[in-house]
């Protein structure tokens, strides 16, 4: 199911004093099967980017097609192009509004027009493949915890069975051990899914850690696009649009700047350990030798 955009342009309040474009000659392309991540600034247009790929807003003008079908032909059915690509808000209580949380993450599938005990059983799956316990489905959703919100945000989107998860911010707020837990179990799903997953973030840690192709849009336009090692070796240019790299490429270059041969391009802890260690097992004959002995 791939997405395919062609120079997208979006302009909020067209005709007005408060016109603003939002969206640049936008394009580009998602095989089936990909994990993507897409970061920027504040008003970079991420979010507006992620709003097309459901159809929740339309653009201006360009052309927008999905699994090889044009989205903005006379005709096309926007309720089957939502339940192929499922989008998760930045705010779960933008989701959630049913009395208890088994009825909420039911409520894609019986809008699917599927019988009440398919419902149940999606749900169920959904809610056991995010890590929500059992003994708090009949609980109100607004009762919840923030991290038990998220989960279930992207349950009642699971359980529509998207082919596509799009995902806006969906660890914001949350602790580094209930970030991981959100950002593992979307992982899992990709690798035994078969989905598509497009993840808008602002920790360039998580994006360095879990994506296979990362976008970085600035002032509505998409700026670079390639893998995350990549896009991070110009880190430079991302700080001058507000940006960073992770943590680990600052200490990879200092360390080189010091005289130690690693890896710059090192983007996560795991990386960055290997090649460490590896520096260090080429460098310490050296340093021996300069220390007045041999081994």
């Amino acid at each position: 199911m791939s997405i395919k955009l062609e120079h997208i342009n979006y302009i909020y309040g067209e005709g007005t004093a408060y016109r603003k474009q939002a969206l640049k000659d936008v394009s580009l392309e998602i095989p089936h099967g990909q994990f993507v991540g897409i970061i920027g600034h504040t008003g970079s247009g991420k979010s507006t980017l992620i709003q097309h790929l459901n159809g929740l807003i339309r653009a201006t003008d360009g052309k927008f097609y999905f699994n090889g079908e044009d989205v903005y032909a006379e005709g096309y059915s926007m309720r089957n192009l939502r339940n192929e690509v499922g989008l998760v808000f930045q705010y779960p209580e933008h989701q959630l509004f049913e009395v208890d949380v088994l009825t909420d993450v039911c409520f894609g599938p019986k809008n699917q027009g599927l019988p009440k005990e398919e419902c149940e059983k999606r749900a169920k799956e959904a809610l056991e493949a995010v890590g929500f316990p059992e003994k708090y489905y009949g609980q109100s959703p607004f009762d919840l915890s923030g991290g038990q919100k998220r989960r279930v945000a992207i349950a009642g989107v699971l359980a529509m069975q998207p082919k596509v998860l799009v995902l806006d911010e969906p660890t914001a707020g949350l602790d580094p051990k209930g970030r991981d837990e959100i950002l593992d179990q979307i992982a899992e799903l990709h690798r035994q899914g078969d989905m598509t997953v497009v993840l808008v973030s602002h920790s360039m840690e998580d994006v360095a850690k879990y994506v296979e192709r990362l976008i970085v849009m600035n002032h509505g336009e998409m700026v670079f696009d390639d893998t995350p090692k990549n896009v991070f070796s110009h880190y430079k240019e991302l700080e001058e649009m507000g940006l960073a790299a992770p943590q680990i490429t600052y200490i990879m270059h200092a360390l080189s700047e010091n005289g130690l041969n690693v890896d710059t391009t090192a983007t996560t802890v795991e990386e960055a350990r290997d090649t460490i260690l590896e520096a260090l097992k080429k460098q310490k004959p050296s340093l021996l030798k300069k220390g007045g002995r041999s081994e």
